[in-house]
């Protein structure tokens, strides 16, 4: 009967213990829960609009070229062609250098950097003259917007876990997906710009767009946070908790969050980053081409007005 008792006893201690143990982490999952849709709220929409304004810096030459920039400019045969393909090599280039040395330089301090960097490259395409001044504000332009990818992608892992990453990036494929969308609409608006200040309304586009990316980088300095020690949007309690996370992520990945040589090498050795490689060739060499050409080949394609060919790029640019 001792026995009996005894067990009972123990039974309900165990019980008691695995039902604190549960409110426990049903308390740590709320407040975690909390702590991730904060980082959506003052993270993600930074990031977000980064890529948004990227993909307008890059796309307006589409815009611009149905109003007419190839004529002031001069451009012949395939140069206008030549001029896209050569952002999209130097952009390339960019991003592998970009991935090893952005955590050493710093998040705070690179991503404004090269936003404000495309800033002005842009803003100076509106005052290019030929042929070679486009080709090599295209070059610069693919050069630091390369590096943004990679900053980006990498910053993110520095404040959402593993299983939280897909979501966060895809929301970066939304804003490059938006990006055509508000490129058309304010394409079409600086349209009526042309003539103001003798400026055709092609180089108002450049000169606005590359205004607005400016001010963002200034914007950035104070709104990208170091790291989460200096968050200004978080408390003592947010803090100690993405210390925690911080920590689990070291040790699952195995490493203390930086990488080195072997690294590197296991990538280049992974089948997975060649066919995802191979895979996302395909689906840019599409998407990219089409984008860019998209107004174009309204325009000439279809026999559509300037004004026409701005806003019926809106709808296909926004189901990518």
């Amino acid at each position: 009967m001792a026995s009996s008792a005894d067990d009972e006893k123990h039974g309900a201690e165990f019980q008691e213990y695995v039902n604190d143990e549960s409110v426990q982490v049903a308390l740590h999952k709320k407040t975690e829960a909390a702590l991730v849709r904060k980082l959506d709220c003052f993270i993600a929409p930074v990031m977000m609009l980064l890529m948004l304004i990227s993909y307008l810096d890059r796309g307006n030459i589409g815009f611009a070229a149905t109003q007419g920039m190839t004529e002031d400019i001069g451009l012949k045969g395939t140069e206008l062609n030549t001029a896209v393909s050569v952002f999209y090599i130097f952009y390339i280039l960019a991003e592998f250098p970009t991935s090893i040395l952005v955590k050493r330089l710093q998040f705070n301090r690179v991503i404004p950097t090269i936003t404000f960097c495309w800033g002005i490259v842009c803003l100076c395409t509106g005052f290019i003259h030929s042929f070679a001044s486009l080709v090599l504000t295209r070059i610069l332009l693919g050069f630091f917007e390369g590096c943004l990818f990679p900053a980006m992608t990498l910053f993110l892992c520095n404040w959402y876990k593993r299983e939280e990453l897909a979501v966060r990036v895809s929301y970066l494929f939304i804003a490059s997906a938006l990006s055509g969308a508000f490129g058309g609409l304010l394409a079409w608006a600086i349209l009526y710009m042309d003539g103001v200040s003798g400026y055709p309304g092609w180089r108002w586009l450049y000169i606005i767009e590359g205004i607005i990316t400016v001010v963002w980088a200034a914007v950035c300095i104070f709104v990208v946070p170091k790291s989460y020690e200096t968050a200004y949007f978080l408390n003592d309690e947010d803090k100690a908790l993405m210390k925690q996370r911080a920590d689990h992520m070291e040790a699952y990945s195995g490493g203390s969050g930086h990488y080195g040589k072997k690294d590197i090498k296991e990538a280049a050795h992974d089948i997975k980053s060649w066919i995802h490689g191979v895979i996302q060739i395909g689906v840019v060499t599409i998407l990219y081409g089409f984008g860019t050409f998209l107004p174009i080949i309204i325009k000439n394609g279809f026999h559509y007005s300037t004004v026409q060919a701005q806003y019926l790029v809106i709808p296909g640019k926004t189901k990518h």
